[in-house]
């Protein structure tokens, strides 16, 4: 039993970790995971493809909640490869996870017996429980998972607003990592007046002003540079810090991100331009 699936990363629009309301866009960078299922193994070995020591637990986490709740607890082999950096706030845990859960449905056959939102709980869940994550964040899942913007509650795993948005994407990296579950979590917390105004600012669909506000927030909660945000403020829609860093992205119209895009150059790490995604997870 095969099975495979592709998942989009994406970017920060609000960070969940002051409010616990978060929203996040897909872009067109994807982890792909390969499922292979056998009655007869023993527990699921994981393998990531990009660094043979990496943490497998939670894509192991993965096939087996979907094995145990529509198989018969199979164990098996499940392999990711991506194009999304780890650590780098571009929600590469919640790539992985989306990518895998589908990929093992498929394996099963199982794909068409529980919805998108439901297949991206799962993969929620496996999270928490491997520890990768403070707020669950089913907002960066459910982004990667549905495709296009998405507003949730992270408290309750809830859906409060799906939109799409035609954006070009600029996103730098720098060179260091950033594990969510590793940030400071109290700081975050005292901007939560600020994550309160982009809640309301990214339900009402303003999700440029939203994102741009949460990035000097976070940025400042965190202890980011500000610069990256403030050279991009007179030309894009929004720009932010991604998730709990290190990367920052900015979305608007091509022409002006390409202007942005030399001046972020300067910076050491990798700067390049996509845009958003809007089909989400897909069996492939």
């Amino acid at each position: 039993m095969e099975g495979q699936a592709v998942a989009p990363a994406a970017g920060t629009v609000l960070n969940a970790l002051a409010n616990g309301k978060g929203s996040a866009f897909a872009i067109d960078e994807y982890t792909t995971a390969t499922v292979e299922l056998d009655a007869g193994a023993d527990g699921v070995t994981g393998e990531v493809a990009e660094d043979p020591d990496a943490d497998t637990e939670l894509i192991e986490r993965c096939v087996a909640a979907v094995t145990d709740r529509f198989g018969d607890g199979e164990g098996g082999w499940v392999r990711t490869e991506s194009e999304v950096p780890m650590a780098s706030g571009l929600k590469s845990s919640s790539a992985a996870a989306n990518a895998t859960v589908l990929a093992t449905l498929d394996a099963l056959d199982a794909a068409e017996e529980i919805s998108r939102e439901d297949a991206c709980r799962i993969g929620v869940q496996a999270a928490r429980d491997a520890g990768v994550t403070v707020t669950g964040a089913f907002d960066d899942a459910s982004a990667s998972m549905l495709g296009g913007v998405t507003v949730t509650d992270n408290a309750d795993d809830e859906l409060l607003a799906r939109e799409e948005r035609d954006w070009a994407v600029l996103v730098w990296t720098p060179p260091e990592r950033s594990f969510s579950a590793d940030a400071d979590v109290d700081s975050c917390k005292r901007v939560a007046p600020m994550a309160d105004l982009v809640a309301d600012l990214a339900l009402d669909g303003a999700f440029g002003r939203a994102m741009t506000v949460n990035g000097l927030a976070f940025c400042a909660a965190l202890d980011f540079p500000t610069d990256p945000v403030v050279e991009a403020m007179p030309v894009v829609h929004g720009v932010s810090l991604s998730g709990t860093g290190p990367s920052f992205t900015a979305v608007g119209d091509r022409e002006a991100l390409e202007a942005l895009r030399d001046r972020w150059s300067d910076r050491e790490g990798r700067t390049w331009l996509t845009t958003t995604q809007t089909e989400g997870t897909r069996i492939s």
